[in-house]
């Protein structure tokens, strides 16, 4: 079993950056695709981005793509999510999440993912 947990959210202004740290424990998740995801209040919880097990592939929602990073460092069993330029309507729980499998292409899709952490807030003043 693995426990995920997030950490780097907070309160920032329009304009601004955060990182977004995912920590592992419990697995290595070298064989893992890992995904961000984030639920804002009253919408469903929706894909943000996603790295392959290697970290050679990598996909983003259309809105963060441009601004967002998603990155990973399986000596330290961790994944990164850099948010750059950050929007009001970036404000959201946002949450990391691990899928078993060596595929090419990371999942998109909640259901895929074997592992999610608590969740850290994230909150774009305008």
């Amino acid at each position: 079993q693995a426990q995920l947990v997030e950490s780097g959210g907070g309160l920032v202004q329009a304009g601004d950056s955060l990182r977004l740290s995912c920590a592992a424990s419990g697995r290595t998740l070298s064989s893992y695709a890992m995904g961000w995801f984030r639920q804002a209040p009253g919408k469903e919880r929706e894909f943000v981005a996603a790295i392959s097990w290697t970290g050679a592939n990598t996909i983003y929602a259309d809105s963060g793509n441009g601004r967002f990073t998603i990155s990973r460092d399986n000596a330290k069993n961790a994944a990164y999510l850099e948010m750059n330029s950050l929007k009001s309507e970036d404000t959201a729980v946002y949450y990391c999440a691990a899928s078993f499998g060596l595929g090419y292409v990371p999942p998109l899709l909640p259901n895929k993912y074997n592992y999610w952490g608590q969740g850290t807030q994230v909150t774009v003043s305008s």
